[in-house]
């Protein structure tokens, strides 16, 4: 009995072991993020589903707060040599990353030395252009990638007796009358006031925020956004905000429940909201393209994308980077993006994905859903509306937001404000030219 105990032991502790060496032999791949909410829960199962599509890697999800904090931690984590291997960095971001030389393994450059299929031709050319080398090379993984609509509440719209969804600045004014005089607090608002409105106006209309092809094309480049279009159009509407026509409702998405609870009839803000929409919204709402100033432009260019992408980071083991290929090969299957386009609003980031969610009925069920692609892909893009490329632009954004709060406040005009925003802007360039020469 005894010598049986002791097989019967050692056959179990045989067994253990050898579970514990498979467990080890498991790669885990770390993936920093900045999803919260619900996107966080999607952002969840998309690693679960991953990693039960296989045995060899794991990916190991963890949110690091918002993007600017998601960033600022990668960069802390690189240089103290515990970076993960994959970080998502939102798009203004990309100058940063671009210039931590050393630090990124461009996506192109894994996919190749990985083996995997690549083909820059089957992602949307809105989302990858802004992600590209001056070569077309892929520098990071689109993700999370979206682009401002005008959301309305149909219902109000309904009841203020509006049949047309505005399609320029003056149909917003005399819109925003209308939900007034019906009983609103106020007609529209916005959130990411820089990316809404200064961003993807001026790509809109075709004007440059920046000399060299907005950072495109130099580091010794120059903010030009104090232009007089950019100026009028926000004084108007402060002007406007006197009326009660619009409201400002704070930074990012702050704003968000003056439409879902009613205050406002309109509010331009991200297509990745329809999420949000879905769950909080009491009314029947609707998304629309961005409006023209038609004393700007006579018809809209395209617009840009937000979101974020993700990067890849050097210092990890050899065979990180081949769990890391597969998982990014993954991430951009029909299947995936579809999902996760219809789940939150985010645009697919290829054609399959786009196609496979017209061939579900998604775009029927759901009138407007694919206004964001529109907007998109509206034009070829030019020089001014590929996207940006500014050095330190996350602390410039900040600015802008300052000086913007600084017209909805009364404290300044707009061409004091933008004037403002233009100057303490490039002695940001300035800084991170000198830096990166």
């Amino acid at each position: 009995m005894k010598l049986s105990k002791f097989l019967v032991g050692a056959a179990a502790a045989t067994a253990l072991t050898g579970m514990a060496s498979g467990a080890m032999a498991v790669t885990e791949i770390q993936w920093w993020h900045a999803m919260g909410g619900a996107n966080g829960e999607r952002v969840n199962k998309i690693a679960a589903d991953f990693n039960a599509s296989q045995s060899e890697y794991k990916v190991v999800p963890t949110n690091k707060g918002n993007y600017t904090e998601t960033m600022t931690a990668a960069i802390a984590a690189f240089r103290a040599h515990k970076q993960p291997d994959i970080v998502q960095v939102f798009e203004v971001g990309t100058a940063t990353m671009m210039a931590a030389k050393g630090a990124i393994y461009p996506v192109h450059q894994l996919m190749s030395d990985e083996g995997e299929s690549f083909d820059i031709n089957a992602y949307l050319p809105a989302v990858v252009s802004y992600y590209q080398t001056s070569d077309g090379k892929l520098l990071s993984m689109p993700f999370n990638s979206s682009t401002p609509v005008l959301w309305y509440n149909k219902d109000a719209f309904k009841k203020a007796g509006i049949t047309k969804v505005p399609s320029t600045w003056d149909e917003m004014k005399t819109a925003s009358e209308k939900l007034v005089a019906s009983g609103m607090k106020c007609g529209f608002s916005f959130g990411w006031q820089s990316w809404v409105m200064i961003e993807n106006y001026s790509a809109w209309h075709n004007l440059p925020i920046g000399t060299k092809e907005n950072g495109y094309a130099g580091l010794d480049t120059e903010f030009t956004f104090n232009n007089a279009a950019v100026k009028n159009r926000l004084q108007k509407i402060y002007d406007w905000s006197k009326k009660g026509l619009f409201k400002y409702g704070g930074r990012r998405g702050d704003s968000l429940s003056m439409f879902t609870n009613g205050e406002c009839g309109m509010w331009m803000n991200s297509s990745a909201y329809y999420g949000a929409m879905k769950a909080q919204a009491k009314f029947d709402f609707g998304q629309a393209m961005l409006p023209l100033d038609t004393e700007v432009a006579k018809k809209p260019q395209n617009s840009i994308i937000g979101g974020a992408t993700l990067w890849v980071l050097k210092g990890k083991p050899k065979e990180n980077y081949k769990g890391v290929a597969l998982f990014l090969k993954y991430l951009s299957s029909p299947k995936v993006q579809a999902w996760w386009h219809q789940e939150t609003g985010y645009v697919p980031i290829t054609t399959a994905a786009y196609k496979l969610s017209q061939e579900q009925g998604f775009y029927k069920s759901n009138p407007g859903t694919d206004t964001a692609i529109h907007e998109l892909s509206l034009n070829q893009p030019t020089p001014n509306s590929r996207g940006l490329r500014f050095g330190n632009f996350v602390q410039v954004r900040d600015i802008i937001n300052e000086e913007m709060e600084n017209i909805w406040a009364g404290k300044k005009t707009a061409s004091q404000a933008m004037d403002d925003a233009v100057a303490r802007g490039n002695k940001l360039l300035r800084k991170f030219e000198k830096a990166n020469r």
